[in-house]
């Protein structure tokens, strides 16, 4: 019964008043939990961030233990090379010709023929060469060449035997119709194996002041007589030194053979041609009947109507110093190798960054000449900064300068055959350093940088699967052999680079306020300051006190 009664005294509603207390408890503990899961949020990303920390610690110090070691590793970045201006051409280099029978001069133009870099030079090139060339008798066991000495010549076996070898391992055996030591004549390099008489030998050799010499004498002879010719024309005539001398890096050497036709009567004519050689005989057609109107020789033409800043520098008796913007990202060249190859939109950012700082420093008529991912710098914000001006150089326009200097894998073909070279050639290097970018290896590669001449000279550019047309289109404009046919020299200059489709979606006025966010800001660690550069050892050898005040005005 008293059960009964209690359950008489039982509100009516309590299922009710049981479900809202349900419902209340279910609330409190879901509030509960989500504070608790927020909680542990806050903790792991905290936790995430001192694991990043102790890493970026972690990466430091095992690079200060590696530079520690005896054996010190240090990443291979690729070396400039630079050969000083040639000699004045008004010298005389014909005290150094030799007298040579008819079959030694054959021998000579045979061997130079068969050799992959001297064949590609013209045949006066060839001619003078051979005439300037000088003789070395040599007895059995004399070193023509040591390993790692620099040098200055290079060799033609006339007679006899010769032996090569590197850290005492035998290469190859050289005889008669060989040549070595080529690079040298092309700047100041150290051998690289030892050369030595087997038994006794004749050999042929040229030091590179006079081959460099041949080169620019060339060229620069050549150069003012298209001018000299061009100024006859009356197209041409009333046109400034400068814009004459664009034009010549436009045109190229063609050669015909005897009755070959040139130009054809009624075919369109779109091309203007200046006879350096020969005789040409103009003809028209006359009753069915071919007659000559007009004979053209030499200098006839026909068919004309067809930066990192500097903030302050000073010194003590043992070096100079150089105050420069800190560039915490570290170089293109360390974050290239990490990623392999840049995803297009980041290349795309780097290569225009550079186009500002060709046309910065060409509007002050400097040429830059070291392009490469080495020299390239990342600021806090991710943009890029040009560094490295040992090989800048200030030229007035429609000239040329013969110096050689450079980066292999980045130099002009211009610059490699001393034909003079000037604002062009530092747009070869950014088609070079685009197709870096996006492939992870320049397009001119090899170990060896007599190879590297000679594929840049051939001018054959092979493209991965993965680049874009317009990439494609944008390197092949800019890595023109023929200079004045190069995008960036050409009329509208740097402009043609900038409105090139490869550059669509950069907005180069906001590129140049810096009011982008650079997609290179992902490539930078954050951590200490050191975090993004590589590691060398310290270098304990002080520089001896200089005294001699050769840095007065620096």
């Amino acid at each position: 019964m008293e059960v009964n009664d209690n359950l008489k005294q039982r509100p009516k509603n309590c299922v009710d008043v049981w479900s809202k207390w349900k419902t209340q408890a279910i609330r409190y503990r879901r509030t509960r939990m989500e504070a608790k899961v927020k909680e542990l949020q806050q903790k792991l990303e905290k936790q995430c961030q001192i694991n990043q920390e102790l890493q970026n610690e972690k990466q430091y110090l095992e690079l200060s233990q590696r530079f520690s070691t005896d054996k010190v590793e240090v990443r291979q970045s690729r070396a400039a090379v630079m050969a000083p201006e040639p000699i004045p051409d008004d010298m005389d280099i014909s005290t150094t010709r030799v007298k040579k029978t008819a079959s030694e001069k054959a021998q000579i133009i045979k061997a130079m023929q068969k050799n992959d870099f001297l064949s590609r030079l013209d045949e006066e090139q060839i001619s003078m060469m051979v005439e300037l060339l000088t003789s070395l008798d040599c007895c059995p066991g004399d070193e023509i060449i040591k390993e790692g000495t620099e040098g200055d010549s290079m060799y033609i076996v006339a007679a006899g035997e010769l032996q090569v070898t590197q850290a005492g391992r035998i290469l190859r055996t050289l005889t008669s119709g060989d040549v070595f030591g080529e690079l040298a004549i092309l700047y100041n390099c150290k051998r690289t194996a030892t050369v030595k008489a087997v038994k006794a030998v004749k050999l042929w050799c040229i030091e590179r002041q006079i081959y460099r010499s041949i080169m620019a004498i060339k060229s620069k002879k050549k150069r003012e007589q298209l001018i000299g010719f061009l100024k006859t024309a009356r197209t041409f005539k009333s046109l400034s030194d400068e814009l004459l001398s664009s034009i010549i890096d436009s045109m190229e050497e063609v050669k015909f053979q005897e009755n070959e036709v040139i130009v054809r009567e009624g075919a369109e004519g779109d091309t203007f041609y200046i006879i350096l050689k020969g005789e040409v005989q103009v003809t028209k057609k006359v009753n069915g009947q071919q007659k000559i109107i007009r004979k053209l020789g030499q200098g006839d033409h026909f068919g004309e109507l067809a930066l990192i800043r500097l903030h302050g520098t000073f010194k003590d008796s043992r070096y100079i110093y150089m105050v420069m913007d800190f560039c915490s990202g570290g170089e293109i060249w360390t974050k290239l190798k990490e990623v392999r190859c840049f995803e297009e939109n980041i290349a795309v950012f780097v290569a225009a960054c550079v186009v500002e700082a060709y046309a910065y420093l060409h509007k002050k008529d400097i040429m830059y000449r070291d392009l490469k991912p080495e020299n390239l710098m990342l600021d806090s914000r991710g943009y890029v900064k040009l560094v490295d001006f040992g090989f800048a150089k200030k030229l007035r326009r429609g000239q040329k300068t013969y110096s050689f200097c450079g980066t292999p894998e980045y130099m002009a073909p211009e610059i490699i055959q001393n034909q003079g070279h000037d604002f062009a050639a530092d747009f070869w290097s950014l088609g070079v350093l685009i197709y870096e970018l996006l492939a992870g290896s320049p397009p001119f590669s090899s170990t060896e940088p007599q190879k590297i001449y000679s594929k840049i000279l051939d001018g054959v550019i092979r493209y991965p699967s993965h680049m874009g047309e317009s990439a494609r289109s944008l390197i092949s404009k800019l890595c023109r052999p023929r200079q004045g046919q190069r995008l960036g020299n050409t009329k509208n200059g740097i402009k043609d680079v900038r409105n090139h489709r490869w550059f669509n979606n950069m907005n180069w006025h906001k590129l140049r306020m810096r009011q982008i966010t650079a997609p290179t800001v992902k490539l930078i660690r954050k951590g200490p300051c050191y975090i993004n550069f590589d590691r060398f050892p310290f270098d304990k050898n002080l520089a001896e006190e200089d005294f001699s005040s050769w840095d007065r005005d620096f």
